[in-house]
């Protein structure tokens, strides 16, 4: 029996649609769909146990994954069959999971998995765009208690027009990446690369997503009505006490406030926070505390918020001291590590990140191997955030997810100004050392010094700052925080992260807390952004002005040049043997790629010597060498015949042309070292090809002057038509 299917069709324009569609896979999941687009096909299915867990958070697990046979493809590598999620799509996962996760009440603690899956590919189509959609729309079928349907896009402009949705192709073309989350009346979350935008066009463009968001919510209603809606489901709530709440706030509220206001250090502030609510544990009966410890524990934190939050709302004034729009003390040093080819180390307040650079080769790039998209990244940077960066000791089990996320943010920032022309696969590395507020802009400003102080030439230096916001919906004020700390990231209502040039903005991540949150309030969170941006960034260049303008001693230097297709056997030689010699000779490193277009061989030479590297440029010239004809060239004699002398050309070693006797002299030579010995170096003349010998000519008796009264002897054609008669002193003379 076929099963009752209900679909939604969304209209993007362009011709192009998405549709929403259940009923007809994985119907013992919660809530299932397929979005389509194209023959891109995603299947959603949403699952939470009706049990909560024994914690006091929510574990909700976002997994998008990507099938190769979506593509037609294998996995690749030994092992057949899809392994750990690449960092792209980590990259998805964290995009929704940013979205869905504060819209389940605070008490929701029941284990929930959101499971995306790419089943069908279209290269016109970029999936991860409509990720949000699918989680979403899978949800409102489910009896989830979720606060409100959402969707995300990307946008994009070409030529000034944005563009929702944009093709891969398209996005080569465009000067904005984003990918907004929203729901029908608020935004929640912006992700993406710009090229030096300014603050106006990044809110345009967050506008004109939107508008297309509302729409995809719109359809998801319709989808979820015809479907028939279920009833949220009951889940044990977390207890509440009005009066210890408001007791617990009495006794908390002040003192933290006095804390709050003196301006300490992270570490004297948290130990001050620490004893103030070990007092009020304290002041309970072993029976309370037995009963209500955390219920005690959660009040005392909703004071803490509240009592810090009114701090920088009523006096301006923040946890350790500053105004809301002050930067705090900033020191950087570049070359801090003599091994490296670059290194720059960046400390803001308790935040510090130490950067360094590597230089490579093509064969050092970053290889992308995914069913929706193969590639390779010749600039990438990698972001590590160890325990110790926070005071903390705690299991290492592989690369977070924020670390993933955090070093794309950085990477988007910097790729932007990396020159087309670099030679350079280029790897930057940040070891985060110290963290307490905004470790991936520290890493975005470590990393621009780096690549400085490896001589990689950047177009413009680029600087990062995080910024919050924190809003009393009640009296309408608010305060924008510039270079928030890490405890006023979890107290605010929005943090957000912008990166930029002194011209514009070139990357940002925003996750937005509070609904509602006004356009005019963003425009001017992202100019005080602005003005934070540019006082980092004069730190940054005041340390240094410009890129050095070459790389260290001891960094290889790279150069690159082309040979014809033709040449490329010749210089890889039989079995690789000529360039595996010619490496070790040099000490360098050569990589040959061969343009399929032009069948040109794109030749890098990579070397911390440059003798080595002009001794490759050389055996490159001797093989791709071609005489002109009619020019003169020097060449040395390496051989003596008895036909002549091989000579080799002096501006391409290892290039040998044989010059025949007749070629010597004008005069006839009887034996060749009569004219030329071993070692001889002088002039010959090209004449291309002899159509006789099909062998290369030259000669060293075009150049010399003819002898008085010299005679030319006939064309050696002439001479064999007289038969037999004919002799090396010429034709005979008919008789009469």
């Amino acid at each position: 029996m076929i099963p009752k299917t209900f679909k939604e069709v969304i209209d993007l324009g362009d011709g192009r649609t998405i549709s929403i569609e259940t009923g007809k896979l994985a119907k013992q999941a919660h809530g299932s769909v397929v979005v389509q687009s194209g023959k891109c096909m995603l299947l959603c299915t949403v699952v939470s146990n009706y049990k909560a867990s024994d914690v006091d958070f929510l574990p909700l697990t976002v997994d998008y994954r990507e099938k190769f046979a979506a593509s037609g493809r294998y996995p690749g590598g030994f092992f057949k069959r899809e392994a750990r999620p690449s960092d792209g799509e980590v990259l998805t996962m964290r995009l929704v999971d940013r979205v869905l996760r504060p819209l389940f009440p605070k008490d929701y603690h029941a284990e929930t998995q959101v499971m995306i899956q790419l089943m069908s590919h279209d290269d016109d189509v970029m999936p991860d765009a409509m990720a949000g959609l699918a989680a979403s729309a899978a949800i409102q079928l489910s009896d989830f208690p979720f606060e409100c349907a959402i969707s995300e896009v990307r946008v994009g402009r070409i030529n000034g027009e944005f563009i929702i949705n944009p093709t891969r192709a398209q996005l080569e073309e465009s000067d904005i990446d984003m990918v907004i989350g929203a729901s029908a009346d608020s935004v929640m979350m912006v992700e993406g690369e710009m090229g030096e935008i300014s603050e106006e066009e990044m809110v345009e463009a967050i506008k004109f997503a939107h508008e297309a968001v509302k729409v995809q919510v719109a359809a998801q209603m319709r989808l979820a009505d015809a479907f028939g809606r279920k009833e949220v489901r009951e889940y044990e709530q977390e207890e509440e006490d009005e009066t210890l709440a408001k007791d617990i706030h009495k006794m908390a509220y002040d003192k933290v406030y006095a804390v709050a206001k003196a301006g300490s250090s992270k570490h004297e502030r948290s130990a001050a926070f620490s004893e103030i609510k070990e007092e009020i544990i304290a002041s309970f009966s072993e029976e309370e505390i037995e009963a209500k410890r955390d219920l005690i524990k959660k009040y005392y934190y909703k004071a803490e918020k509240a009592a810090v939050r009114d701090l920088t709302l009523s006096e301006g004034l923040r946890l350790d001291g500053r105004k809301t729009d002050e930067i705090r003390p900033i020191w950087c040093e570049i070359d801090y590590l003599p091994s490296t080819h670059g290194s720059a180390i960046f400390t803001r307040g308790e935040t510090q990140a130490l950067a360094t650079v590597t230089l490579g080769t093509s064969r050092e790039a970053n290889q992308i191997d995914m069913p929706s998209y193969e590639g390779e990244e010749t600039f990438y940077l990698h972001y590590n955030f160890p325990p110790f960066s926070t005071g903390e000791a705690r299991p290492i089990r592989g690369t977070s997810r924020r670390e993933v996320g955090h070093g794309n943010l950085a990477q988007r920032a910097l790729k932007g100004m990396i020159p087309e022309d670099c030679p350079y696969t280029v790897r930057v590395v940040s070891e985060v050392l110290e963290s307490n507020g905004s470790s991936s802009m520290a890493t975005v400003c470590s990393g621009t010094m780096a690549l400085m102080d490896a001589g990689v030439q950047l177009k413009k230096p680029v600087s990062g700052i995080a910024m919050g916001l924190i809003t009393d919906t009640d009296t309408g004020k608010y305060a924008v925080l510039s270079d928030i700390l890490g405890d006023e990231d979890h107290l605010g209502d929005m943090d957000f992260k912008v990166t930029g040039t002194q011209e514009g903005i070139t990357a940002c991540q925003m996750d937005i807390k509070v609904k509602g949150l006004s356009y005019e309030i963003l425009v001017k969170a992202l100019k005080q952004a602005r003005d934070g941006r540019l006082h980092i960034l004069s730190k940054l260049t005041d340390t240094i002005d410009a890129p050095k303008p070459e790389v260290k001693a001891h960094a290889p230097k790279m150069v690159t040049t082309t040979i014809p297709g033709e040449y490329i056997g010749a210089l890889i030689g039989p079995g690789g043997k000529v360039i595996q010699e010619l490496q070790k000779t040099t000490k360098t490193t050569i990589v040959i790629n061969e343009d399929p277009v032009t069948e040109e061989g794109l030749v890098e030479i990579l070397g911390t010597d440059q003798d080595g590297i002009d001794a490759v440029l050389a055996k490159i010239d001797s093989i791709t060498f071609k005489p002109e004809v009619g020019s003169v060239y020097e060449v040395k004699v390496i051989k003596i015949l008895d036909f002549g002398a091989v000579v080799e050309y002096m501006d391409a070693p290892g290039n040998e042309v044989l010059l025949h006797v007749s070629e010597l002299a004008w005069e006839r030579t009887e034996k060749v070292t009569d004219v030329v010995n071993m070692g001889d170096v002088f002039d010959v003349k090209y004449f291309g090809i002899d159509s006789r010998t099909r062998k290369d000519k030259v000669s060293r008796k075009a150049l010399l002057p003819k002898p008085e009264g010299y005679k030319e002897r006939p064309p050696r054609s002439d001479r064999n038509d007289r038969g037999r008669g004919n002799d090396r002193r010429g034709p005979r003379q008919r008789r009469d």
